[in-house]
């Protein structure tokens, strides 16, 4: 095979479906044979207009593979893996610091042009171009394909989240936004240790997600004093909330809010006094790929996986779900079937 199908993004609400020439693989790369991708709430916003990105492109960050090609010491062909959302090099000062989320010349899945040195960089194709600086993590056969994708990058990120927090046990835990990252972040946190985990969210639908796992599922307003807050939504008002719920030495973790917004007010007395932390996380580091995939093998049954996933469609459907979106937190786009069955 010497290339791979994509669906490529040209901007609004259109994709076309091309061929495109796999590269010759320079030391450190691999190419991977996608199997299944889902379909990130992000790309959406990016298809709406609600988000800037590289156009014509190929967009999509979520997905799983197996290796067919490898110049990387860390892969076998055969091996079912998924790859971090960033490529870095390493070696600039962000990355001395251990952030190399914010490598100064840093490559993103699903965010480079396709004119550029790296065009088969998204995962809404048949093939994955890994790039030398990029994460990659085994999968278990225990994960199924759809779960296993979202830990590129929801999973990955409430691995970091959690990591800001720091130590969770017999604390109590507000998430505030229900979505992907949400339903992962209230079932992390019982994982953790937590003593009493709040799950808020102004949709019954997204609350129900949270039923069962959480301690409580609550609409926003009311007062709800807790040690951690998690601000999932993006919303200003809910990062108002999630600070407003701080009790004395609390810490917020704000995570949602990815695109301009609102300015949000802070008392700095309010925060001095009480010896509170407000942090925010921004993608995430190697190691928290690694945690995202052990998380899903260890607490992936927990996820309301019925209710969370929609599809699946095949690659030439891919189109119609930005169109007409089925409404589910991930759609499953089933890329390439493994013996016939189904990857969902």
């Amino acid at each position: 095979m010497t290339t791979a199908t994509a669906q490529i993004w040209t901007g609004g609400p259109d994709f076309e479906c091309r061929e495109i020439p796999l590269p010759e693989l320079a030391a450190g790369e691999a190419m991977i044979r996608l199997t299944t991708a889902t379909i990130c709430g992000s790309d959406r916003h990016t298809v709406a207009g609600r988000r800037s990105a590289a156009c014509p492109s190929i967009l999509g960050h979520e997905g799983i593979g197996v290796v067919t090609e490898t110049r990387r010491d860390d892969l076998t062909v055969g091996q079912r893996v998924v790859s971090s959302v960033t490529t870095t090099c390493g070696t600039c000062a962000n990355c001395a610091r251990g952030l190399t989320a914010k490598c100064s010349s840093v490559e993103k899945v699903g965010h480079e042009p396709l004119d550029g040195p790296w065009p088969l960089s998204g995962t809404y194709a048949t093939h994955l171009h890994l790039r030398a600086g990029q994460t990659v993590a085994p999968v278990p056969d225990s994960v199924p394909d759809a779960l296993a994708s979202t830990a590129g990058c929801a999973a990955a990120t409430v691995m970091a989240v959690l990591e800001a927090a720091g130590d969770l046990t017999g604390r109590r835990v507000l998430v505030n936004g229900i979505g992907m990252l949400g339903t992962i972040a209230v079932i992390a946190a019982r994982a953790r240790g937590a003593a009493h985990v709040i799950a808020c969210d102004p949709a019954p639908r997204s609350r129900e997600l949270a039923a069962g796992v959480a301690d409580e599922t609550i609409a926003p307003g009311g007062t709800h004093l807790v040690d951690v807050a998690f601000e999932l939504s993006g919303v200003a008002a809910g990062v108002d909330a999630c600070l407003a719920s701080l009790d004395i030495g609390g810490t917020a973790v704000l995570a949602g809010s990815v695109t301009p917004g609102p300015e949000v007010v802070i008392d700095p007395e309010w925060v001095v006094r009480g010896w509170r932390t407000i942090t925010g996380v921004h993608n995430y580091e190697p190691r928290h790929l690694i945690e995202a995939v052990d998380f899903l093998a260890a607490e992936g049954h927990r996820l309301p996986t019925d209710r969370i996933f929609g599809g699946p469609v095949t690659l030439e459907q891919l189109p119609a779900q930005f169109a007409y979106p089925d409404g589910t937190l991930r759609t499953v786009v089933e890329i390439q079937r493994v013996s016939g069955e189904s990857n969902r």
